[in-house]
């Protein structure tokens, strides 16, 4: 019998995110010019599947339920935000410069003692959150060990130096 007390696999990954949208041409180039995916397949004018590094996919789009809708509405259940996991700051410096590039407006910006992170929308106003990982060492604990994270305001201007100090 399954003990259902007993916690997942450590090295289980969240996957990718696949996320209904009105537009998947616009959806297409938004995640391709702002965040630099690249995509891996089409399914005709309906689904499309971009990624990172080659990988099938971190991120579907499709307008099978969806072409022509408006948003879904910010007071009702559903996602929050998918996050992009960037394997340093410097890269997460890199994204930003790029975001700033392509003219996309942050909403907001974070420490979290754990991580940092960038949270923006896309065209259909899904929530994105791009953020890298300090590593586990350096992450803020209380006395009993317990991680303690907090939310502080990012320091964006160094964020940016980062990127442009390669």
């Amino acid at each position: 019998m399954t003990d259902l007390s007993e916690p997942i696999h450590p090295d289980v990954v969240v996957g990718h995110v696949h996320l209904k949208v009105t537009d998947l041409e616009r959806s297409i180039a938004f995640y391709r010019e702002a965040l630099g995916l690249e995509v891996m397949q089409r399914m005709g004018d309906s689904a499309a599947f971009l990624s990172a590094g080659g990988y099938h996919h971190h991120l579907g789009l499709n307008s099978w339920e969806s072409r022509g809708a408006g948003p879904a509405p910010r007071r009702a259940a559903g996602l929050f935000h998918a996050a992009f996991l960037y394997p340093t700051r410097s890269a997460l410096a890199r994204a930003y410069a790029r975001l700033i590039a392509a003219g996309v407006p942050l909403e907001g910006a974070a420490d979290h003692g754990v991580s940092e992170a960038l949270y923006l929308r896309d065209p259909d106003d899904n929530g994105l959150e791009l953020y890298w990982d300090r590593p586990r060492d350096a992450w803020p604990r209380s006395p009993d060990g317990s991680i303690e994270m907090f939310t502080a305001a990012l320091d964006l201007p160094d964020l940016l130096a980062l990127a442009t100090a390669r």
